[in-house]
């Protein structure tokens, strides 16, 4: 989804569209943007000042039905692909919906294209044609459901006029998934409000081990290093000394002869069971 800077909130558009708008001698002052320029007919008028040959005045019905906002738009469409006009689909849709922001943003974007001027905006955040932005100033407790959030940013008009249910289906999903995300800041802001337990992973955290317990485990490595070194070296110096001598000591056993002639004379009928 495009990102727009978001429109003033107290006038909707800067001051500079609000005196080019009332220079053209329009029909009407657009007061209620959103509301205004859903059908397209100020903005059929805003191109006939500067294209009179090409804009017929009488092609266009200023009615608030949503077959008249389409056609009246389907006609502007045509004309900005014939003379090259790039004007975003998406700000279109959002201006027949009347979704928030689209229009005055929609209005400023004209205002650059046919002055060559800039706009001077005073907001910083980015609008995606949802309420989004208003929600998050609003309390906790006031916030919106999932319910609420799909009947707010989700318009008649709009499921109307689109005829393919797939195409709908995902525009609620996508309302969801930002409300699903809004909610799982709110659980990570505010744990206690929604009685989150910590996990099992979060209450065994292992902490890192003290100076002391290095200093000891170090000691204890360096004791069984040196033990091993002291034995090794040892052992090579016993070896390596010539004046050592080594005395072999005889044991005298008995006489086994008796043993194995009495062994021997034994008959099978003595060593067996009687």
């Amino acid at each position: 989804m495009t990102s727009y800077s978001e429109a003033p909130k107290k006038t909707g558009v800067p001051r500079d569209v609000l005196k080019w708008l009332q220079s053209l001698d329009l029909s009407f002052s657009p007061k209620n943007f959103r509301g205004d320029l859903s059908n397209g007919f100020i903005t059929a008028e805003i191109f006939y000042w500067y294209y009179p040959e090409d804009i017929q005045m009488h092609s266009f019905d200023n009615g608030t039905s949503l077959p008249a906002k389409l056609g009246n738009w389907s006609v502007l469409e045509k004309f900005f692909m014939k003379k090259k006009l790039n004007v975003s689909k998406e700000l279109i849709d959002g201006a027949i919906h009347c979704k928030p922001g689209a229009a005055e943003i929609l209005v400023q974007e004209i205002y650059v294209m046919l002055t060559h001027r800039r706009v001077k905006t005073i907001q910083d955040n980015e609008v995606d044609f949802t309420d989004r932005h208003y929600q998050d100033g609003l309390p906790m407790v006031a916030r919106s459901t999932a319910t609420k959030a799909v009947k707010s940013n989700i318009t008649l008009s709009e499921i109307l006029a689109e005829t393919d249910i797939d195409v709908n289906k995902q525009k609620v999903q996508a309302v969801l998934d930002i409300h699903l995300q809004q909610r799982q800041q709110d659980r990570i802001a505010d744990p206690k409000r929604f009685n989150v337990r910590p996990s099992l992973g979060e209450r065994a955290i292992r902490l890192l081990p003290s100076s002391n317990q290095n200093q000891s485990e170090a000691s204890l490595t360096n004791r069984s290093s040196s033990s091993s070194l002291s034995s090794s070296s040892s052992q090579t110096d016993i070896r390596s000394k010539t004046n050592v001598s080594f005395k072999e000591i005889k044991v005298n056993q008995g006489d086994r002869s008796y043993v194995s002639s009495s062994v021997s004379s034994a008959s099978p009928s003595t060593l067996s069971a009687p």
